[in-house]
C-alpha cells in the first residue's frame, strides 16, 4: 500500500496490520529494557555473580543498543526495512531465548548485548516503516501517537511483568518476549511490504563511517555508564570521554569527505531534527532518571515490594496508553513544537512536587501527583518528537533520522542517569539508612529538574521557531490573496517546527 492511498481512504486491515506488527517490535525492545531490573538480586544470588558484574546484565543490552542505532538506522535505509526488521528480530529472539536458558553470568551478559545490538537494528527500521508507510501529516501523527504508546506501555508493562515474573523465576523475564517475539516475527514476514532495495551508485558503502561511528557511540556509552563504578575523575572515565569525542571528530571528517557518508551531516542543518534530538536528550535524561528516584525511595525507603512499586507507575503508563492516541489531534491543531512544550513543563511541574516527598508520606498526597503529571509529559512530548524529528525528511533517510532520536533518547537515558547514579551513590547509595538515602535525593533531584530545564529552553526555542513560521505561512496567505490566487492548504506545516 502505498503512502498515498492512506491520505486518500480509510486504513484498511493490513495497513492496521503493518503498524501493530512494528508498534510490537518497539514496545518489546521496551519491555525488554524494564523487565531485567526488578529480577537483579535473583539473578546475582542463582547465578553468583557480583555487584559489579550484576550491572552488565543492564548495562550491556544499553551498549549494544546506543553503540549501533546510528548504524542501525543508515541499515536500513540502504538494505531495506524490512530486510534488517527481519534479520534483527530473529537475531533479538535468539538472544531472548539464550538469556532465559544459560546459566553462568558472562554468557547472560553477550546474550544482552547480542540483544542489544539487535535491538538497535530493529527500532529505528520500524520507526522508518511507520514514517514511510503514512504519508506526513493527520496520518503520520496518528501511527506515530499508536507507535509511542506501544513504547511508552511497553516499558511501564515490563514493570509490572517483571514483579510477577520473578516471583516465579527470574529466568521467565527472559522468556517471556520469546513467544511474542516469534509470533511478531511470522506476522512481520507476512504482512510488511516489500520494497525495493535502494539503488546504489558510485563507490559502495561508508566502511569506515560505520566503524567510526560506532565505535565513537560505543565507547561513549560504555564510558558513561561505567563511570558510577570507575568513577567520574578516574583515568578510564576522563580518557574514555576524550578517546571517544576524537574519535566523533574523526568521524565528522570522514563523513564530509565520502561520497556515500553513514551520517549526511546536511540533515542536521533541518532546524526541527536538531531541536528533537537536543530537546529528547534532556527529556528523557530526566524522565528515565526521576524513575530511579522514586524507585529507589519506594522500595529502600518505604519498602515497598518490587510488585507495589511497579503499580505505583501505573497511572503514568494508563494516561500514556489512553492518552497517546489522541497526541495527533492535538499536534494537527497546534503543531508539535506548542505540543512538546507542554510535555517538558509538565515533567519539570512533577518533578518540583517531589521534593517535598518524605520517609512517611502518603503516596496519593505526594506520588500520585508526580506520576500523573509524568504520564501527561509523555503523553505529549514523546510522540511529538517523533514526529518533529521525522517531519520533512525524505524517504531515504528517515532510517537514519529514527536512529538519530534513538540514538539522542538512549545517550540522554545513559548520561543523565549515570550522573544522578552518582549523586545518590555519594549519601551511601541504596544501602545507606532512610533518612539518608532520602537527604540524597534532593541534589538528585536537582540535577533531574534542572536538566528538564534545558529541555525546556530547547521547546522555547522550538515555540519561537514555530511562531515565526505561523507568521510567514499568514504574510504568504495574504500576498496570495492580495493577488487574487487561490491558496493551497498545507495540513503538514504546523509540523515543521
Amino acid at each position: 500500500m502505498t503512502t498515498l492511498e492512506t491520505n486518500t481512504r480509510r486504513w484498511d486491515a493490513r495497513l492496521w496490520g503493518v503498524l501493530l506488527v512494528v508498534c510490537t517490535v518497539v514496545a518489546l525492545d521496551a519491555l525488554d529494557v524494564s523487565m531485567v531490573g526488578v529480577a537483579l538480586p535473583a539473578i546475582r544470588a542463582d547465578l553468583g555473580m557480583s555487584t559489579s558484574s550484576l550491572q552488565w546484565v543492564v548495562s550491556g543490552y544499553v551498549l549494544g543498543y546506543g553503540g549501533l542505532l546510528l548504524l542501525g538506522g543508515r541499515a536500513a535505509d540502504l538494505l531495506g526495512r524490512r530486510r534488517v526488521l527481519l534479520i534483527a528480530l530473529g537475531v533479538f529472539t535468539a538472544a531472548s531465548l539464550l538469556g532465559g536458558l544459560v546459566s553462568d553470568g558472562t554468557l547472560l551478559i553477550a546474550a544482552r548485548f547480542i540483544k542489544g545490538m539487535a535491538a538497535a537494528f530493529t527500532a529505528p527500521a520500524a520507526l522508518s516503516i511507520v514514517t514511510t508507510t503514512f504519508p506526513e501529516g493527520h496520518a503520520r501523527n496518528r501511527a506515530l501517537s499508536i507507535f509511542g504508546v506501544f513504547g511508552a506501555s511497553g516499558y511501564s508493562l515490563g514493570l509490572v511483568f517483571s514483579g510477577l515474573m520473578t516471583q516465579v523465576g527470574w529466568r521467565w523475564t527472559f522468556l517471556l518476549p520469546v513467544p511474542i517475539a516469534l509470533a511478531t516475527l511470522y506476522a512481520a514476514y507476512r504482512l510488511v511490504p516489500r520494497t525495493a532495495r535502494p539503488a546504489r551508485t558510485g563507490q559502495g558503502y561508508d566502511v569506515v563511517g560505520a566503524v567510526l561511528g560506532v565505535a565513537a557511540s560505543m565507547l561513549l556509552v560504555f564510558t558513561v555508564v561505567s563511570a558510577p563504578e570507575a568513577g567520574w575523575a578516574s583515568v578510564r572515565t576522563i580518557g574514555g570521554l576524550v578517546l571517544s569525542v576524537a574519535l566523533a571528530v574523526t568521524f565528522v571528517v570522514v563523513e564530509r569527505r565520502s561520497p556515500h557518508p553513514l551520517l549526511r551531516l546536511g540533515i542536521l542543518r533541518a532546524g526541527a531534527l536538531r531541536r528533537a534530538n537536543l530537546g529528547v536528550i534532556a527529556f528523557f535524561g530526566g524522565y528515565i532518571s526521576f524513575q530511579f528516584v522514586v524507585m529507589l525511595y519506594l522500595q529502600s525507603v518505604r519498602q515497598w515490594s518490587p510488585l507495589q512499586t511497579a503499580l505505583a507507575f501505573l497511572p503514568a503508563a494508563l494516561i500514556v496508553a489512553f492518552g497517546s492516541p489522541r497526541t495527533a489531534w492535538i499536534v494537527d491543531r497546534v503543531g508539535t513544537a506548542p505540543t512538546i512544550a507542554a510535555g517538558v513543563l509538565a515533567h519539570v511541574a512533577g518533578y518540583l512536587l517531589f521534593f517535598d516527598v518524605g520517609i512517611d508520606s502518603n503516596y496519593f498526597t505526594t506520588v500520585l501527583p508526580s506520576m500523573l503529571l509524568l504520564g501527561v509529559g509523555f503523553m505529549l512530548a514523546f510522540p511529538a518528537f517523533n514526529i518533529q524529528a521525522t517531519s520533512g525528511i525524505s524517504d531515504d533517510e528517515q532510517g537514519l533520522a529514527g536512529g538519530l532520536l534513538n540514538t539522542s533518547v538512549q545517550v540522554g537515558g545513559a548520561v543523565v542517569l549515570a550522573i544522578v547514579t552518582a549523586v545518590v551513590t555519594a549519601s551511601g547509595g541504596a544501602q545507606a539508612s532512610a533518612a539518608a538515602l532520602l537527604a540524597g535525593f534532593r541534589p538528585a533531584l536537582y540535577v533531574v529538574t534542572g536538566v528538564s530545564v534545558l529541555g525546556l529552553a530547547v521547546a522555547v526555542m522550538g515555540l519561537v521557531a514555530h511562531r515565526r513560521a505561523v507568521v510567514a505561512r499568514r504574510r504568504a496567505g495574504s500576498r496570495v490573496l492580495a493577488t487574487g490566487g487561490a491558496q493551497t492548504a498545507d495540513p503538514t506545516y504546523a509540523n515543521a517546527e
